[in-house]
């Protein structure tokens, strides 16, 4: 199964952890990550703390538990290599309910782009049987 595949029909909750230039870190919760063409993993994100963190230290993990109870999931391990702002794209890739102008309620929405360095099971070492693509 390729990772576009185990996210588009896998639910869970996923955990995008990051930390600023002096390695003070944060974790917030974020939606299913894209899987792009090109092979990078998009977050949209609002200007906010994990945004501004990414700006200094462009290392993140994304940890996603899928539901059913049992710890079954993956980590990944991420790298920004860029961000978009174009707001077409954002609205297209969008999967929550936007305004009656269809833009988000919170401000500036950011397309950040990540090349993954590792993925592994959600507990352990284990490397799941996942492609990139």
């Amino acid at each position: 199964m390729t990772l576009r595949e185990y996210f588009e029909n896998t639910q869970g909750t996923g955990v995008l952890a990051t930390a600023d230039g002096e390695g003070k870190v944060d974790a917030a919760i974020y939606a299913r990550p894209h899987i792009m063409d090109d092979g990078s993993i998009a977050f949209i994100m609002l200007d906010r703390l994990t945004h501004k963190n990414l700006e200094s230290n462009p290392h993140a993990a994304y940890l996603f538990v899928e539901d059913g109870g049992r710890y079954r999931g993956v980590r990944l391990f991420l790298e920004k290599v860029r961000e978009d702002r174009d707001p077409d794209l954002i609205r297209k890739l969008s999967r929550r309910c936007l305004d009656e102008e269809g833009e988000h309620a919170g401000g500036t929405r950011f397309l950040i782009y990540f090349r993954l360095e590792k993925i592994l099971d959600l507990i352990g070492a284990g490397v799941p049987d996942l492609q990139l693509s």
